[in-house]
């Protein structure tokens, strides 16, 4: 029997994200990953019932850990608004030529 492969849970998170926000295919995320896409497809769901609660894993994060998860939320959130930026100006831009 083969071993089980542990998914943090950013990659999880990140793997949804990239189906549900950037409108990849999720055949391609999940064969790009290395996962089937019943697997993928388990986890859209499980974050979808209640994302606060969605894979807990094997017990608690520390104080920094949590903090540092934080961060990187927020910073992955910031760099798609200036993707979003970028392409209005870009836009608007070639609109007022």
């Amino acid at each position: 029997m083969g071993s089980r492969r542990a998914y943090t849970r950013e990659f999880k998170i990140e793997a949804v994200r990239r189906v549900v926000e950037d409108g990849v295919p999720q055949t391609h995320v999940a064969r790009e990953l290395g996962i089937s896409a019943n697997t993928l497809s388990s986890w859209k769901r499980q974050l979808e019932k209640d994302s606060e609660q969605a894979f807990p894993g094997h017990g608690k994060q520390k104080p920094a850990d949590e903090e540092l998860t934080k961060l990187r939320r927020e910073n992955a959130k910031l760099k798609r608004e200036v993707e979003i930026l970028k392409k209005a100006a870009a836009y608007f831009a070639k609109e007022s030529q």
